[in-house]
């Protein structure tokens, strides 16, 4: 069948088509008076426009036909029906009516009332219509009879089958498209005889052919109703099922791609959007800056030769043999690259694979252009990943397996799908660069190693989160303190990032001065809540900084001093978890201990506990993070490290690792740290004690006994040095302080000279005239000294100095 094209013959003007007085046409203003009449109106009624505009409507009415006429006041939006009007000549007029009610221009309200002046019934002219509206309309349509034959197609169909009316006629679906499209269309129809109710149906597009809606509907008879046949109606759907597959692609990179902030997994996230769906092979190449810590990339365009390194790929074939670089590696780019010119363009580049293109691809890359030729390459797309004005690197997309190349939309697409892959991708280098600099700083601030000390064997760990929340603010460390004692301290607090750290140093910092100083645990912990307050007074001052509460700047601490020659342990606690105390003979238990408030609540008071250790005895601390995994009980936690804890080991870093492998998962979602240590205690023969009367003569004596004692030591080098610094500590407790005195020596690995009295006024170091009789002996003291110091007890004070002595075995 072809379509005749009148067009050819003569020109058609629109004034030999169109007659507006073929229709009679009136308006009506809200309050019923005629504004408008037509020369359709006077032929229908016979009245001119001067006798009907600006009058009332209802003078047009018939008489008894009022009830007839719409309510013009009622908000209707529309109204069809019959009306009995009065012709000029006073006959009346039935007269069939559409009306509309519209807004004028004035922001008003009007009726358009409509009417056609010929209303014949269907003619011969009407049946040519229908056969020239069936043969050329403008969609393909085809006539089945109830055997499902094909009796007619139009215009339209002839050109998708390619083939003309009467090759197809009499023909069934199945024969003309003799594959599963054809098929199911076929079963619709039969569904469409046996119900008689119209199917629809949707046929993606299938090995390069379109996408297709079709419309099957019933012929019935008009006697009977039995069905006669099925017309069927398609529509070619193919741009609009490509635009809703991209805008799906689109949804799917949204919802996929920066799942993670890890560089190389939202990298490879891109490209599992991309191939196999929407191309055969992607790869994913990035600055050599982009990784984990790296810098920051530099801004605008990349001209020239560039360097790439691979991070993700994938392809539709399996083990991705297509590549050339393998993952990790680098690669050069030259400038006629696509890879290097999208980056000089800042914009994404459409390469059409001609022998031409693979020909200068040959020379500067002879294993890419030999990929190319292996595989069938025929259409690559490569846009470069830019994200605040910065470059980051290329994505490219290849096509050689389906034979559709790339389209200007297929840019577009892939485009909009790098961009947001960009944003992720910088998202994750600049979260990784921040993260490194924060663990920088946060290990910085930790001990870089345990001290070796007289009193315990420690080990610890830091391990940080691995979640969003970045860095936190946990510390643990060890302490010496005077006379062999030591100090054992983990904190943690609230938040993450470079806040946090910073909190973190401040408050370890406080903690080492106040340790110095010698203060009880639950002092300590009182004046660390103090600089815990005031750091919340500075964060307040702030420009733009929202008042902050106790849990936003607050910690959590555990304070323990153990003593070896007591073997005593003294601990405080501020909301922080409970130390595990693992016994010589393998019980683990919580210690308990009273809870305290955390730190920066203020006004509340801290407690502490004193405990008898044996030797060999393990404390455990850690912070929360240990113990509080997500889905994942605390109760079962606490039990597992009891558990954990009471298993013999002699290696205390093996320990360490038992722990968090047990009880930390890989990725933890928030900081850990935990520092354990194993009790020493010192030997009755290591320590040597008398008590002195508080009169001068005991000076003398306080000297024989020490320098008897050393000698019993074999410290002989020692005796000179601790007869001056026992004799001017015993001397300015009898002149300047109050009984009872006592004389203590350690000897560890240093030797320690102790003097104690019941005064609680602190000595102090002073510049002595040169005709003073007295002043000097602190500062003898001092210059004889490695260290000194004052502690302070419930019943006074003592003064302690310590000696270096000669490593025995050198």
């Amino acid at each position: 069948m072809r379509r005749r094209d009148t067009a050819r013959d003569r020109p058609i003007r629109s004034d030999d088509l169109f007659d507006e007085a073929s229709t009679a046409k009136a308006t009506i203003d809200e309050r019923g008076i005629v504004t408008g009449w037509n020369e359709g109106a006077r032929r229908l009624l016979g009245h001119p426009d001067s006798a009907v505009v600006g009058r009332p409507a209802s003078r047009l009415l018939a008489d008894g036909a009022a009830g007839d006429l719409p309510g013009l006041l009622e908000p209707l939006t529309r109204w069809s029906g019959e009306l009995t009007l009065r012709h000029r000549d006073g006959r009346p007029l039935r007269v069939g009516l559409l009306a509309h009610h519209r807004r004028t221009a004035d922001g008003g309200a009007e009726w358009l009332l409509v009417s056609p002046l010929d209303r014949t019934g269907p003619t011969t002219a009407d049946d040519e219509l229908v056969r020239a509206a069936f043969a050329q309309g403008p969609c393909t349509m085809a006539v089945f009879d109830a055997r499902l034959h094909v009796r007619w197609v139009n215009t339209y169909m002839e050109g998708v089958v390619g083939l003309g009316q009467a090759q197809v006629r009499g023909l069934r679906v199945s024969d003309v498209v003799p594959d599963t499209r054809g098929a199911e269309i076929e079963r619709m129809m039969r569904l469409v005889l046996d119900t008689g109710l119209p199917q629809y149906l949707s046929l993606p597009p299938e090995h390069g052919k379109a996408a297709w809606s079709i419309s099957l509907a019933p012929l019935l008879g008009d006697d009977d109703g039995r069905a006669l046949g099925v017309v069927l109606s398609g529509h070619d759907t193919t741009t609009r099922y490509e635009a809703q597959r991209r805008l799906a692609r689109l949804n799917e990179a949204g919802v996929l791609i920066g799942s993670t902030l890890d560089i190389v997994r939202t990298a490879q996230e891109l490209t599992d959007v991309a191939a196999p769906e929407f191309a055969d092979f992607a790869v994913v190449d990035l600055l050599p800056e982009i990784h984990p810590g790296g810098a920051e990339p530099p801004p605008g365009p990349v001209p020239g030769t560039v360097v790439l390194r691979r991070v993700a790929a994938r392809s539709a074939l399996e083990g991705t043999p297509e590549m050339v670089v393998a993952l990790g590696d680098l690669a050069v780019y030259s400038e006629h690259s696509p890879a290097a010119e999208c980056l000089a363009a800042g914009r994404g580049v459409l390469v059409t694979v001609v022998p031409e293109t693979t020909a200068r691809w040959e020379r500067d890359d002879p294993a890419r252009a030999a990929k190319v030729r292996e595989f069938g390459f025929h259409s690559t797309i490569a846009v470069p990943l830019l994200a605040r004005g910065t470059t980051l690197g290329v994505a490219a997309f290849a096509r050689h397996r389906r034979p559709e190349p790339f389209e200007a939309d297929d840019l577009l697409l892939a485009e909009e799908i790098t961009a947001r892959a960009a944003v992720c991708i910088d998202n994750a280098h600049r979260y990784t660069r921040q993260r490194a600099a924060a663990l920088t700083l946060q290990r910085s601030l930790l001990p870089q190693a345990l001290p070796p000390h007289p009193a315990v064997q420690t080990a610890g760990r830091y391990l940080p989160a691995g979640s969003r929340a970045g860095v936190g603010g946990d510390w643990f460390d060890v302490i010496p303190l005077s006379s062999a004692r030591v100090a054992l301290v983990v904190g943690d607090v609230v938040g993450h990032g470079f806040q946090a750290s910073a909190a973190m140093g401040r408050l370890r910092t406080a903690v080492r001065t106040l340790a110095d100083v010698e203060l009880p645990p639950d002092e300590l912990l009182t004046h660390l809540d103090d600089l815990v307050n005031r750091l919340s007074a500075e964060t307040e001052d702030e420009p733009g900084a929202e008042a902050p509460t106790a849990a936003d700047i607050g910690a959590t601490c555990l304070y323990a001093v153990y003593d070896p020659v007591s073997r005593r342990c003294t601990l405080a606690r501020a909301g922080h978890p409970p130390p595990v105390l693992t016994r010589p003979d393998g019980t683990a238990e919580y210690l308990d201990l009273p809870s305290g408030p955390p730190l920066g609540l203020g006004s509340l008071p801290f407690e502490s506990r004193e405990v008898e250790l044996a030797e060999g005895s393990l404390l455990s601390l850690y912070t929360n993070g240990l113990i509080q995994v997500p889905d994942r009980d605390v109760d079962d936690a606490v039990d597992t490290l009891r558990t954990v804890l009471s298993r013999p080991t002699e290696s205390l870093e093996d320990l360490c690792d038992a722990v968090l492998s047990t009880l930390v998962p890989r990725r933890p979602a928030d900081d850990v740290a935990l520092l354990v240590a194993r009790t020493r205690a010192l030997d009755a023969s290591q320590v040597a004690t008398w008590d002195l009367p508080a009169e001068p003569a005991v000076v003398a004596r306080a000297r024989k006994n020490a320098t008897d004692q050393l000698i019993a030591w074999g410290l002989d080098e020692a005796v000179f040095t601790t007869e001056l610094v026992v004799s001017e500590l015993v001397t300015n407790a009898i002149r300047h302080a109050q009984a009872p005195i006592q004389l203590r020596l350690i000897h560890d690995r240093d030797l320690i000279c102790e003097v104690s009295d019941g005064s609680s006024t602190a000595p102090h170091l002073r510049r002595a005239r040169v005709f003073d009789e007295g002043g000097r002996g602190l500062l003898l003291v001092a210059q004889l000294a490695r260290r000194w110091g004052t502690r302070h007890g419930p019943t006074g004070k003592t003064i302690w100095a310590e000696q270096a002595l000669p490593d025995p075995a050198g």
